[in-house]
């Protein structure tokens, strides 16, 4: 028989997206050497994910090439390092990917668009659209939008989906 109170629960999540982390490190270190750029691998769970970062103590031009425009070869790049986690461990991975800091400078500007978009829902009672973004920038502008004491709601097919600010 098996414990399977809350606190088992939770270290063996923990354990499980330890692992997923651990699987991502392998395969990125593995992509890092084929495309011969350098870069330290920094592994962390954060709000219920496995979170790994890409960094270089060197200039991050190289790096930049695994950006891409607008977050483009990151996403692809993330994508593929959750189908190489899904692999190992036959579990779908919500695992985030980070290259040279790119997606936590965009999940401050994000912020920042969500909070600006809610002062603006409240001085004028009108509902405010955005520009069309992605899943992950759609929800640090849902978590920036409720922040500040307003509801928003995604509208629109990919890739064209769009936040809606809310009045109160």
């Amino acid at each position: 028989m098996t414990d399977t109170t809350p606190a088992t629960k939770g270290t063996d999540t923990l354990t499980r997206l330890e692992q997923e982390g651990e699987i991502a490190a392998d395969y990125l270190e593995g992509l890092l050497d084929i495309a011969d750029l350098d870069g330290d691998i920094d592994m962390d769970v954060e709000a219920d994910r496995a979170a790994v970062s890409i960094i270089s103590d060197s200039t991050s031009r190289d790096l930049q090439k695994l950006v891409g425009r607008d977050g483009e070869v990151l996403e692809a790049l993330q994508e593929l390092t959750r189908l190489a986690v899904h692999r190992e461990t036959g579990d779908r991975s919500r695992l985030m990917l980070d290259i040279a800091g790119f997606r936590a400078r965009k999940r401050e500007e994000l912020a920042e668009i969500g909070a600006k978009a809610a002062e603006e829902v409240k001085g004028t009672g009108q509902p405010v659209k955005l520009d069309p973004m992605t899943p992950f920038e759609r929800k640090v502008v849902h978590d920036a939008v409720a922040a500040a004491g307003l509801q928003s709601e995604s509208e629109g097919e990919e890739p064209q989906r769009r936040v809606v600010v809310l009045p109160a």
